[in-house]
C-alpha cells in the first residue's frame, strides 16, 4: 500500500514492542517497549496497542499483532503466557483461558481503532521479515520460550506449535530452551540444547534454510555456531517488528 504506515507489535512473554514502519518495513519511529502485563486478558492486550497508537506521532493506516499461541484466520485458539496469573510459567487461570478462547483479536482490534488489523503468531510475522521467498524455509524464534513459523516458497505453512513437543526427560521444546533453562545453565549448554533441537527439527523439515531469531538467539555461543551449518541464518531481534508490513503482501 503505497505512502501506507503499519504500526506494528510483537507481543512476548516479558515485554510489548512497538513501532510505526513505513510501506518498505523501515521504522518511522524507535520501537517503544512495555513490560507485558499480568494477568493479561483480551481487553488490556487491545488497550495496550492503543496506548502505542497514543505515544507515535505517525498515524498509521493499519496494525499489525505477533503473539505467542496458536493463532487462525486472526482468532486466538489458544495463547501460553496470557493466561498465567503473574507471568510465564505461573499458575494459570481458568477465566483467562476461556477469555482467550477462540478470541477473534484481528476484529476487535479491527472495531476499537477503526483500522485494518492483521493478527498472526510472533513467529510468523518474523518470518515474514527474514524470509527470501524460495524453497522451504523455517524461523525459530527463541525468547521466553520457543516459537516457529514455516514457508514454501514464501507461502506460509499452517502453523505447527513444535513448542509442545518433548525433547528430552519429559521437556517440552518450550522449557528446554526457554529463557528460565537459559539463565539456569548458562549459555554454553543451553547453547547445545540449541543445536540438539536445531538438528531433531532439521530431520522432521529438511528445510532450505533455517533462520534464528528472536532475543535469545544472540545468546548462542561462538563455538555452537560454527556447527549449525551453512542452512542456518541468526537474524536481529527486530524481525518480529519489520515483518509487520511484509506480512500483509505475504499472507493475506
Amino acid at each position: 500500500m503505497k505512502n501506507s504506515l503499519t504500526l506494528s507489535v510483537d507481543c512476548g512473554g516479558g515485554g510489548i514492542k512497538a513501532s510505526v514502519l513505513d510501506q518498505r518495513g523501515t521504522m518511522v519511529a524507535p520501537s517503544l517497549r512495555v513490560p507485558t502485563p499480568y494477568p493479561l486478558p483480551p481487553e488490556k492486550l487491545i488497550e495496550t496497542v492503543e496506548g502505542f497508537r497514543s505515544e507515535f506521532q505517525a498515524d498509521a493506516n493499519r496494525i499489525t499483532v505477533g503473539m505467542p499461541g496458536m493463532i487462525r484466520h486472526g482468532v486466538v485458539i489458544s495463547t501460553p503466557h496470557y493466561v498465567c496469573k503473574s507471568g510465564p510459567r505461573t499458575r494459570v487461570l481458568p477465566e483467562m483461558v476461556a477469555a482467550w478462547e477462540n478470541f477473534d483479536l484481528a476484529r476487535a482490534l479491527q472495531e476499537q481503532t477503526s483500522l485494518p488489523s492483521l493478527v498472526l503468531n510472533d513467529a510468523e510475522v518474523a518470518g515474514a521479515g527474514v524470509i527470501s521467498g524460495t524453497g522451504m524455509e523455517m524461523i525459530i524464534t527463541l525468547g521466553t520460550g520457543l516459537g516457529n513459523s514455516i514457508w514454501d516458497g514464501g507461502r506460509l505453512a499452517p502453523h505447527i506449535e513444535f513448542s509442545h513437543m518433548v525433547a528430552r526427560w519429559g521437556l517440552l521444546f518450550d522449557d528446554y530452551v526457554g529463557e528460565p533453562e537459559r539463565v539456569r545453565m548458562g549459555d554454553t549448554h543451553w547453547s547445545r540444547r540449541v543445536r540438539r533441537v536445531v538438528g531433531v527439527l532439521r530431520d522432521a523439515i529438511m528445510w532450505d534454510r533455517l533462520y534464528l531469531g528472536g532475543g535469545n538467539s544472540a545468546h548462542i555461543t561462538e563455538s555452537v555456531r560454527k556447527t549449525l551449518g551453512e542452512d542456518v541464518i541468526i537474524v536481529p531481534n527486530d524481525a518480529g517488528i519489520r515483518g509487520g508490513v511484509r506480512a500483509w503482501d505475504l499472507v493475506t
